[in-house]
């Protein structure tokens, strides 16, 4: 039986708990005494804490994040009751900001804040000999890199079959966003170049195809990037699929060569932009040129492959509802293939806390702590703004709508979705469970009778949309067409047209 085990409860079993590898890795002696196990926040803490003491730990290290923290917390809270001799050691970005800590922490044996590669194994020797520390919150040991051992081994062929693969060529971010804890970063710092392509190529001989790296900025330094996409051109790249977060306002000619290569589906870029607004980006210390950024993301839309997820955020100090609305438009006018509409939401630890009382930000006291008003927007229109994020997803990044989405848009992209919005919502009563017939449904009757769009203007769209959708269940406003005596259908050669029309 394992003395240690360290564990995690992801938000989906596709993922994988990248920081408990590392951990894992750098145990050294103690590995061969270590258990390594990962759950999912939809599981039942009574199960897990079962499956847990099932190996009979001394040491169960569990780490928090805003996505686990409440199933954490009644998971320890289980396992104190049941079995009070373990220590529990927590550590993770939830727990790594005192004194603002969740009430978790209050029932840990002990706290690692920040990076636990080297003084996770060193606390867990002097438990394992009776020597605990004298105190319950421990600063984490940073340690160079280099001096890290490899996580990847890890990865079982299960991982690499089934769930994501997260890889990280550099670790940290120079820049300052007031809203992501990485602001506090002094710099981003590379791995070896030369041992982590070398990592990457064992993991593509394991069979890893996708590969979703972590930096949150690897277009920083050009030449790493670039070695790194050309290492994977140098690969059939029919089945890869690579995941990059890049900073949109730096894509030099040398990384748009390299881009330019791929294959549709095989890159993805996620780039956030956050905010168009010079005023909100400079309260939050984020530096973006705003017309290099349109310029590229224009750039990568005509002449390269890629899919773009753009990210603008919800409820940032000063921002109105207008002013979103402002910063969506210019987004969809640059038609990346997703727009995620994320809403604000308060992290521990990060410096965008500093203007919660000049701008009343108010946060959910419960877990994603999501903003619920500020002085600028207030609580009604912050609902109705989670309900477009919600309805955006099913309509706009979902790809079933392609041909009715513009016809929803029209010249005024924001003002019109968030009326189609409130007329879905109104109608549904909820943003959940709404089968596709259903919204198809209530997509029609909202662009008939709210947006006034003729009803066959949007049964022709509608029509185009729901035959690509594979559902076999027709929506009752799809009247069934009647086949010419030619035996050609007309419904068909409509589509048929549409399709010709778009190539």
């Amino acid at each position: 039986m394992p003395r240690i085990v360290i564990s995690t409860l992801n938000a989906r079993y596709i993922h994988t708990a990248f920081g408990r590898r590392y951990l894992y890795a750098n145990l050294g002696e103690l590995q061969n005494d270590t258990a390594l196990l990962e759950f999912t926040i939809n599981q039942r803490p009574l199960d897990i804490a079962e499956q847990l003491l099932m190996q009979q730990p001394e040491i169960i290290g569990l780490g928090v994040y805003i996505w686990n923290v409440a199933e954490i917390g009644a998971l320890v809270g289980i396992l104190k009751q049941v079995a009070p001799q373990i220590h529990i050691v927590l550590g993770g970005p939830e727990v790594s900001h005192p004194p603002d800590l969740p009430p978790v922490a209050e029932l840990a044996d002990v706290i690692i804040t920040g990076t636990g590669e080297i003084s996770f194994p060193d606390l867990c020797r002097r438990l394992l000999t009776g020597q605990p520390p004298q105190q319950k919150i421990m600063t984490g040991e940073t340690a160079p890199l280099s001096a890290l051992a490899s996580p990847y081994p890890y990865y079982s062929d299960t991982d690499l079959k089934q769930r994501i693969v997260y890889v990280e060529a550099s670790r940290g971010c120079p820049f300052k966003c007031e809203f992501c804890l990485s602001s506090l970063d002094v710099t981003a710092k590379p791995f070896e170049l030369g041992a982590f392509l070398q990592d990457m190529e064992l993991l593509y001989r394991r069979g890893a195809r996708h590969f979703k790296f972590i930096d949150r900025t690897f277009n920083l330094k050009v030449d790493s990037s670039v070695a790194i996409l050309e290492f994977f051109l140098a690969k059939p790249t029919h089945d890869l699929y690579l995941h990059f977060e890049v900073i949109p306002d730096n894509l030099p000619e040398r990384l748009k060569l390299a881009i330019q290569k791929f294959p549709p589906g095989s890159l993805q870029f996620e780039v956030g932009v956050q905010s168009f607004d010079p005023a909100v980006q400079q309260r939050i210390s984020r530096k973006q040129d705003n017309d290099k950024t349109r310029a590229n993301l224009a750039w990568l839309r005509q002449h390269s492959h890629a899919h773009i997820h753009a990210d603008l955020i919800a409820g940032l100090p000063g921002d109105t509802l207008e002013g979103f609305g402002r910063s969506f438009n210019q987004l969809v006018a640059l038609h990346p293939q997703e727009i995620q509409v994320g809403i604000l939401k308060r992290l521990r630890g990060a410096p965008l806390n500093r203007h919660n009382q000049e701008y009343e930000l108010r946060y959910d006291p419960n877990p994603p702590y999501a903003i619920l008003c500020s002085s600028d927007i207030g609580f009604a229109d912050l609902q109705r703004l989670n309900r477009f994020a919600r309805f955006w997803d099913l309509i706009g990044n979902s790809g079933r709508f392609n041909a009715t989405l513009p016809a929803i848009l029209a010249d005024q992209p924001f003002a019109r979705f968030l009326q189609f919005s409130d007329a879905l919502y109104a109608m549904a009563g909820s943003t959940w469970q709404i089968a596709l017939k259903r919204l198809f449904e209530l997509t029609y009757t909202a662009m008939t009778e709210t947006l006034r769009i003729p009803p066959e203007t949007a049964k022709d769209l509608l029509e185009w949309d729901f035959a690509r959708s594979g559902e076999k269940s027709r929506p009752d406003f799809l009247s069934i067409k009647q086949t010419p005596a030619n035996g050609k259908a007309g419904v068909a050669n409509k589509r048929q047209k549409l399709a010709q029309a778009t190539q």
